[in-house]
Parts: structure tokens; C-alpha cells; sequence
């Protein structure tokens, strides 16, 4: 085996072991091109690969966003016009995507296969370097922004995928807020473009720009390569000269991320986002001040600021967020440290305030500071903040986020703004060492100071509402294409009308046979066919189900605790969102809400609340809900979480009236905000929730219904306030019972035998008063078919059904449909045809199925395209490879690794759902086996399931008034 040092084609610049991953870390230079390369060497079986560029943005027509869609629409060696979906739909990998930063743009893939893994190298390889952009300028308007016009008479339009995305995205204040920010800290950088695309801008993009942005910036010599895993690097590193690098010739390319030189007094921004037209002006302003904090290359200072975030702002109770609370000014205050940049920033903003504010505002943080740095921060707010930031850092748990490509973006980060040291941004270990040293000095403080208070690289950003501005800007925008389509010439409109024929015939017909061949592909045989599955032991203690997932964990103990809420009355269940929310963040019996922050985040990984369903696989309509706690711990702690959990549940203080209307300003504020940005799972539940008992405890609990609970309790807390404490109260007297206890633990068998004995405690203090007959729930959904009017420039459409009701079984073969219509119907008709950003479909075991669109610009139309898909599955015909491909893609997601906590959980779930390891082989079988027949079959289940028409949009309020005959009833959100 070729050992690195022997590689003709690169020059080895660095070596080291990397303890803390378990890692041999390398950084090479191809020898003519200048590629840098980054190798981390371990024995991660879930390999990474990612290739990048220095995309330095010049203007705010959002190039190197559309050019990252762009390059994966076809290239050289792969032709196939929809690459992307095809490995999306035919590849195990375990992660697959293209991410454009302010300053970079990365290419990630990810799989646990050696041959799936080097066939999306090369893949990528070839789509970045030679893509299909240069023969066909249908790629750039079908993914960019194109003209579109039917015929002489039609009105001319604009439309575009990356163009549709950044309506939805600057739809969003908070996404307004974020780009002033920038604008008002970086006037001279690269960080004052929108590398998004502002979407007024984006219409200013020609073809010819984004070729020149590729032909300047997508070079090898403008690249950085990164690997990790387990495999034979040098023969990877072989590969890669022979079939790519060596081909190119070393460029001079200027890329360099300028520093924005230091400002000499701070920076004054004052700007406008749009509101519907019945929202009120008043307190719905953003007020934000924001400082400018080193550079991202001394991750010292980056990791301080961290710290420091949690300790000022984060924080249950922190002193900046309190004081500037107890103003009054604002019903929500958030924080962020921003440190992908090479400048990065922290911000402090007061949300849904008054521009009249703004003295306040300013003043409580300089005062509030001056005081902190004189007085010094209570140490139990930093020790808190570090160790769970530590504890983060050496968990590595990143969900389904590979931890390998977590490591490459913040080790690429450092090469792409020259820093010296590559691999520290992944050896933290000495870092948190120091720090925990600086918490007996001033170092803390004299941060604050430095950077925070007497730091003139700062500004004051406000965002002001401005009720229909969304619209106006539209009819801003109509106004100019009616003017443009009004000068044109018969000759310019004609052209018009053929292109947008063209880009229709382009977009309609498919890759060929020989075209998709050309993608490589495993074969049926190489797929695993037994499901694997974790050991977990149900045992009873003192009359209490334990389930326990034994894995190895490093030492680190998941605890979830759930109580049963089946028996727990309708009136009382609405408050349950309201319930899980404020606990943590009262005061109780022994503890204020910040000393119980702390002392949670000095000794845990946390503790956490939530409210869950699992639902029946056997049964229509049948589910379990549950009040859950859970925490993660060293094996040492878990009795002091235990004791901490059951402080939270029976001794919060819920009678202190002041601190519950801050937490429901603040609730409200945080809803308001995740509804409308994650529209289209808004719509998907509030749809399930007409006909779903599930569906309607989860809205009752955390959707709409539970929001316009929250939103009441806001306006007329005086009233209400007595009421809700109550309720409250009493809530907390029907869940936290011994009957409605149970349990699941993940470690190994070292840490299980430290549960059994914390149990009785938190058991033994429950409430066990003698209780009158239990109250059955009986939820009785209703139709009501609602467009819910928000400030948004897009549409999510839902829509949603239950086959289960309708006399039809689950089957493994629903899978494939989803990869099938999500990747194939879909995508070809919501997202090509129709421009949305996105569009999905699913199948749940328990019979709910759901359609729904993503930053849409129609609404009607792709209700349409919803009404066709039986039409299509009828007619659906696949050949064995193409059946395969979709084979392999429904088995990805299943096979996708998770971490031990994630892992435990899903096999917690399916216990609580009643799927069993024979079902689970079962439906993995009837995937494997699936064949274009069986998926033709499944035609009559959509189609009853569109029939009864349960649907919801969340959209524009001029596009839902325009469309209003779909709904029964349009309502504000």
C-alpha cells in the first residue's frame, strides 16, 4: 500500500494525530494545480468527501446559490440532466448536498459503502468541474430565474427555483434583520452581498454572468478537498490526479477574503420588513445591536464568545437578556454568535419592540455590561455555559449530520481564511483546559469590555414594519415586467414565447436510458437484506416499565422519562404545550430559574422537555401521547438528574404570575416565527389535524390551535392569568402519577446498574392522591380546510388523508412510492416545472399520508399536479434498474447511521408504536421486493385519500384571496 509521502502528484505540508477524533490528519498540495488537500484518517465507517471553492460574492444577484443548483443538473462523463434527484432516489448515501456560504461554496457527500462512496466522488468531481451549464443555458433558467411567457396575449412572468427560495427566504424578518446586519458591520467586504440572492437582484443575472463566475472561481487551483474515514487514502488521492486534477493547469486566482477595516464610531442602519395588512405596527419592530468579535481563526476567542453568549443571553436568567426584559420593551430577547464569517459577530436583538425604544434598548445594554464587568459575572453562568459546550463538543452528536463533515467544514473554514493551524478548530481539549483556568481571573470581563462595550466596529440595527410592503413590492415588481412586456417588439415577444417553449420541452422530457445508465449504481444483491436492529430489555421495576437500550455510550447515560397523558382531560391537554415550555424556566421550591439553569448546565448535558406521540401501527386512530423529560449524563450524575427532574415537575413555583407572562410573550414569539419559516410543516399538521386524532392532539399541543391558545393568554393575561395557573396546576396533578410512568435508558450495562436505585426516588413523590373515574379523550376532528394568511412572498400547500380508515394496509412498497413520487413526480412537476424550492410526500405506518410543497409560488396550480399522481402511479412502468434505483433509495433513509441517543430513541418509538423487529423485517422485505406492479397498485390509496380533500395552505395573502374558493375559510397566523 502506497503510503502518502510516496505520492508523486502532492506535496505533504502537515502531519498529525488528532487524539481527540482518533484521527491522522494531513494537509497536502497538489503539486500542479495547488489544490489543498485535508485528510482525517480513522476508523469511521461512514466516509466524507467534500470538494469546495472560494466563492466570493460581488453583487447581490446570488451567483454562486444559483450556480451551486446549476452544477448539478448534468455534466461531462454523467449527462443525465437531474443528477441530483437520481442519487437523491438511487444511492445509500448517508448524507448528500451542495451548501453556499457567504464566502465558500461546498460540495458534501457522504456513504458507509466503498463503491457507493467512490462513485459520488466522482460524481461531484465531474459535475463541478465540467457541467452541463455550458451547452444548456435551460439549466440556468429552469434553476436560476427565467422569463416566462405562454403566449401574445398571457401575462409575462418570472419564475426559478434558487428565485422562488429567496422570495420565501426574505419573507422571513428575522432573514431581513440578519442581511442588515451584515450590511451595517461589513460595508467594504464581501460579507455586504447577499450571496443568497436578494430576489429583486437575482432578475439581473444574465446566463453569460454565472458562466464567467464558474469559469473564474470553479478551478482546482481554487479548491479544497476533503476526506475522511476509514479507507485507502493514498488510493483515493491517486484517483483523483489520474481522472481530474492533473487535466487542469495551475491558475492565479484572487479569491482572498478582505477584513472589513475596524469602523471609528459605530454604524446606524434603520430599515423595513413587511407585515400583512391587519397585523398592527405596533410592537412588531426589531431592535439590534451588534459587534464585530476578532477573527474565526483564534478559536480561543471563538469559543469565549460562546461561552460568553450562554452566559449573557442564552441562559435561563442570564443578566442582559433579564434586564433587558424587565423593560418591558420587547416580548422576546435572543442573542446569536455568528463565526462561520471571518469576522464573526454577536448580536443582541430585541424582538416585536418600538423604534421609540431604542434609547432604552441601547442604554440597558451598556449599563447592564458596565455593571457585569464591574461586579463580574457570576461564575456558575460561565461554568455552565462551558461545560455544555464541552460536553457538546465531545459528544460529536450532530443528528444526521455526519460528525466527519461537521469536522471538514470547521477545518476547511481555517485553510479558506489563511490560518496557520488547519486542525484547531477540532483540538479543543487544551482550549476548554485554559478557559476553565480564566475563570478566576478577569478574562472574562475584559472581553465584555473590549469587544462589547468600548468596540466602535459595532452598529444599531432596526427593523421596522410596514404593513403590505410584501405586496407592494410585487406590484412594484408587475409594474416593470407590464412596462418591459409593453416594449417589446413582435419580434422580442416572439422569441420570449419560444423560449419559454423551449425551457417547457427541456424541463418535460426525461434523461434517456443511455444518459441515466452512465450514473452508476449498486446492484439489489449489495443492498443488506436483515434489518439490524439494538438490544433493548424491557424490564419492570417497583410496578414501572424500564426499557433499556444497551450500547456502548462512552460513559454518557440518556434518560428519558415519560408519563402517559391518555387519561388526561381535553380542557386540561391544551395547556400542555404551555406546560412543557415554562418548566425550566420558574423558579422552584429550592432554586431560582437561572440557579437551576446552571447547576443543570454544570453537571448535564442538559435537561429537556417535550410532547410526543406514537402512533398505533395496528389500530386506526389509536395513539399514545406522552409528557416526556429527558437528559444526558456521565454515569456519575445520574441521580443528581434525577433529583433535578423531579425538582422541575413537582416543585415549580407555576403560581408566580409575572415570570408566566414573560415566558408567554416570549412563547408567542418563538411560535409566530417557526410557523410561518416552517410553513409547510405547519400546513401538513393543521391538515392532518381535520381528520387525525393524532394529528389534532399534536395541534392542540404545538400547531396552530396551540398557538392561538398562547396568543389569547398574551392579550389578556390580566384576565386570563388566574385561569392558566390553574389549569396548570392541575395538569401537572393528572400527568405526573406513578401509573403513567415509565422509562428508557441507553448506556452500557456498567451504567444501567446505577437506574433502578435513582427511580424510586423520583417515584415516590408523584401525585397518588385517590383520583375520580379517569376521562377517556375523545377528539373529534373537524374539516376545515384553511388558508392561513401570512407575510410571506410563497405558498405551502398541504394536503392530507388516512388509508388505514379507508379498509387499505401498510405495506413496505409506500416507502418506495414516497422516493418515487418525492424525487420523481414531484420534484419533475412542483419543483422543475413549477419553480417551488421543494415538495415531498408521505406513507406513515399508522395510515396518515401527507402531500406538500416548499416556498411555492402556486397554490391552485399544484393542487392540480397533487389531483394527477394516481393518474401517474397507474401508468407507472419501471425496469428493473430504475426499479432498483429507487430501491436503493428508500433503503438509504432507513440505513442512515444515528448516533446512540437517536438510535435508542427510534427503538423506544417503535416499542411505544407497537412495530416490532418482525415487522420492521417484514416491511424492509416488501421494499426489496417491490417491483413497478406493486407501486401501480397503490393508486386506489391516493386516490381515496385526495378525495376526501383535507387541505391547508399557509401563503400570501393576495395569492390566497386570488384562490380563495379552495378554502372553507381564510384566517390570519
Amino acid at each position: 500500500m502506497q503510503t502518502l509521502t510516496n505520492l508523486k502528484s502532492y506535496r505533504v505540508l502537515e502531519t498529525k494525530n488528532i487524539e481527540e477524533l482518533k484521527s491522522e490528519g494531513s494537509v497536502l498540495e497538489h503539486l500542479k494545480t495547488g489544490a489543498r488537500l485535508v485528510l482525517l484518517s480513522n476508523e469511521d465507517e461512514n466516509k466524507v468527501f467534500s470538494i469546495g471553492f472560494r466563492t466570493p460574492p460581488a453583487d447581490d444577484t446570488g451567483v454562486a446559490h444559483i450556480l451551486e443548483h446549476s452544477v448539478l443538473c448534468g455534466s461531462r462523463k454523467f449527462p443525465a440532466k437531474d443528477t441530483f434527484s437520481q442519487l437523491l432516489k438511487g444511492s445509500l448515501n448517508t448524507f448528500l448536498n451542495a451548501m453556499t456560504f457567504a464566502d465558500k461554496t461546498i460540495y458534501p457527500v457522504a456513504s458507509q459503502n466503498e463503491k457507493d462512496f467512490q462513485n459520488l466522488m466522482d460524481i461531484y468531481m465531474d459535475a463541478v468541474l465540467y457541467p452541463n451549464i455550458y451547452q444548456k443555458e435551460e439549466i440556468f433558467r429552469q434553476e436560476g430565474w427565467s422569463h416566462y411567457l405562454e403566449s401574445i396575449d398571457a401575462e409575462l412572468q418570472y419564475n426559478g427555483v434558487v428565485y422562488n427560495e429567496m422570495k420565501g427566504e426574505f419573507s422571513s424578518p428575522e432573514r431581513v434583520l440578519y442581511r442588515n446586519q451584515l450590511n451595517s458591520l461589513f460595508p467594504d467586504s464581501i460579507y455586504s452581498k447577499e450571496y443568497g440572492g436578494l430576489p429583486e437582484e437575482i432578475l439581473q443575472l444574465k446566463y453569460e454572468d454565472m458562466l464567467a463566475f464558474h469559469a473564474e472561481y470553479y478551478h482546482p487551483s481554487n479548491s479544497y478537498i476533503y476526506l475522511y474515514g476509514n479507507m485507502d487514502m493514498a488510493e483515493k488521492l491517486e484517483w483523483l490526479d489520474q481522472e481530474y486534477l492533473s487535466a487542469f493547469e495551475r491558475m492565479d486566482i484572487d479569491s482572498r477574503i478582505g477584513m472589513q477595516p475596524a469602523f471609528s464610531k459605530q454604524a446606524y442602519v434603520e430599515n423595513e420588513y413587511s407585515i400583512n395588512t391587519h397585523e398592527s405596527e405596533a410592537d412588531n419592530a426589531f431592535l439590534s445591536y451588534n459587534a464585530v468579535i476578532g477573527t474565526n481563526l483564534d478559536m480561543e476567542l471563538n469559543i469565549s464568545f460562546q461561552i460568553l453568549h450562554y452566559a449573557l443571553i442564552g441562559a435561563s436568567g442570564a443578566p442582559l437578556r433579564q434586564a433587558l426584559m424587565k423593560t418591558g420593551i420587547a416580548k422576546n430577547i435572543v442573542g446569536s454568535y455568528m463565526n462561520t464569517m471571518l469576522q464573526p459577530v454577536f448580536s443582541v436583538t430585541a424582538m416585536q419592540s418600538n423604534v421609540e425604544q431604542l434609547s432604552v434598548f441601547t442604554d440597558t445594554i451598556q449599563h447592564t455590561l458596565r455593571q457585569i464587568t464591574i461586579e463580574g459575572i457570576h461564575r456558575d453562568f460561565l461554568l455552565a455555559g462551558l461545560n455544555s459546550y464541552e460536553f457538546n463538543y465531545r459528544e460529536a452528536d450532530f443528528g444526521r449530520f455526519p460528525k466527519g463533515l461537521h469536522y471538514g467544514i470547521q477545518i476547511i473554514d481555517s485553510l479558506i481564511h489563511e490560518g496557520n493551524d488547519p486542525f484547531v478548530s477540532v483540538e479543543t481539549n487544551k482550549i476548554f483546559e485554559r478557559l476553565r483556568a480564566k475563570l478566576s481571573t478577569r478574562y472574562f470581563e475584559e472581553l465584555i469590555e473590549h469587544y462589547l462595550m468600548n468596540n466602535p466596529h459595532s452598529s444599531v440595527v432596526v427593523l421596522k414594519p410596514r404593513k403590505g410592503l410584501g405586496q407592494i413590492q410585487e406590484e412594484v415588481l408587475k409594474a416593470k415586467m407590464r412596462a418591459y412586456q409593453q416594449n417589446l417588439n413582435d419580434h422580442e415577444t416572439q422569441r420570449l414565447i419560444e423560449r419559454t417553449a423551449a425551457l417547457k420541452v427541456y424541463q418535460s422530457t426525461p434523461s434517456t436510458k443511455e444518459q441515466l445508465d452512465k450514473i452508476p449504481m449498486l446492484s439489489r444483491d449489495e443492498i443488506a437484506t436483515h434489518t439490524s436492529c439494538i438490544l433493548q430489555h424491557e424490564r419492570m421495576v417497583d410496578k414501572t416499565l424500564v426499557l433499556h437500550q444497551e450500547l456502548y455510550t462512552n460513559g454518557i447515560g440518556y434518560l428519558r422519562i415519560l408519563f402517559d397523558m391518555g387519561n388526561v382531560p381535553e380542557d386540561l391537554l391544551a395547556y400542555a404545550g404551555i406546560l412543557e415550555y415554562v418548566f425550566g424556566k420558574m423558579d422552584t421550591e429550592n432554586y431560582s430559574y437561572s440557579t437551576l439553569s446552571n447547576q443543570i448546565g454544570i453537571h448535564s448535558g442538559g435537561i429537556y422537555t417535550g410532547l410526543a406521540v406514537y402512533a398505533s401501527t395496528k389500530q386506526v386512530d389509536a395513539f399514545k401521547s406522552a409528557f416526556e423529560f429527558s437528559t444526558k449524563v456521565i454515569y456519575e450524575k445520574l441521580d443528581f438528574a434525577i433529583v433535578m427532574i423531579e425538582e422541575i415537575m413537582l416543585r415549580t413555583k407555576l403560581n408566580d404570575s409575572d415570570r408566566l407572562y414573560e415566558i408567554i410573550r416570549e412563547m408567542k414569539s418563538d411560535m409566530q416565527m417557526y410557523l410561518i419559516s416552517s410553513g409547510n410543516i405547519t400546513a401538513q399538521n393543521r391538515a392532518l389535524a381535520y381528520h387525525s386524532k393524532s394529528g389534532y392532539f399534536r395541534d392542540l399541543v404545538s400547531g396552530i390551535a396551540h398557538y392561538q391558545l398562547v396568543s389569547t393568554l398574551e392579550v389578556n393575561f390580566d384576565e386570563k392569568k388566574n385561569l392558566l395557573i390553574h389549569k396548570l396546576q392541575e395538569l401537572c396533578k393528572a400527568i405526573f402519577r406513578p401509573e403513567n410512568m415509565m422509562v428508557s435508558y441507553t448506556s452500557d450495562a456498567e451504567g444501567y446498574a446505577l437506574l433502578e436505585s435513582c427511580l424510586q426516588r423520583i417515584k415516590s413523590g408523584l401525585h397518588a392522591d385517590v383520583r375520580g373515574e379517569d376521562l377517556a379523550v375523545r377528539f373529534t376532528p373537524v374539516k376545515k380546510n384553511e388558508g392561513f394568511v401570512a407575510a410571506t412572498q410563497v405558498q405551502y400547500v398541504a394536503q392530507s388523508g388516512n388509508f388505514l380508515k379507508k379498509g387499505y394496509a401498510y405495506t413496505g412498497a409506500m416507502k418506495v412510492l414516497k422516493t418515487i413520487l418525492s424525487y420523481e413526480y414531484l420534484w419533475q412537476e412542483i419543483r422543475v416545472k413549477g419553480g417551488a424550492y421543494g415538495a415531498g410526500s408521505n406513507f406513515q405506518r399508522n395510515g396518515d399520508m401527507t402531500l406538500s410543497t416548499y416556498r411555492d409560488p402556486n397554490g391552485k396550480t399544484s393542487y392540480e399536479v397533487f389531483k394527477k399522481i394516481p393518474d401517474y402511479i397507474r401508468q407507472f412502468h419501471a425496469d428493473e434498474q430504475n426499479m432498483t434505483r429507487y430501491i436503493i433509495g428508500t433503503i438509504r433513509e432507513l440505513d442512515i447511521p444515528n448516533s446512540p441517543a437517536n438510535v435508542a430513541y427510534e427503538a423506544m418509538s417503535r416499542y411505544l408504536c407497537g412495530f416490532s423487529k418482525e415487522d420492521m423485517q417484514r416491511e424492509r422485505e416488501e421494499i426489496l421486493s417491490a417491483n413497478a406492479e406493486d407501486i401501480a397498485g397503490l393508486a386506489p390509496i391516493v386516490e381515496a385519500m385526495l378525495d376526501d380533500r383535507y387541505i391547508c395552505v399557509v401563503g400570501n395573502e393576495a395569492k390566497l384571496k386570488s384562490e380563495e374558493d379552495l378554502f372553507h375559510k381564510l384566517v390570519s397566523l
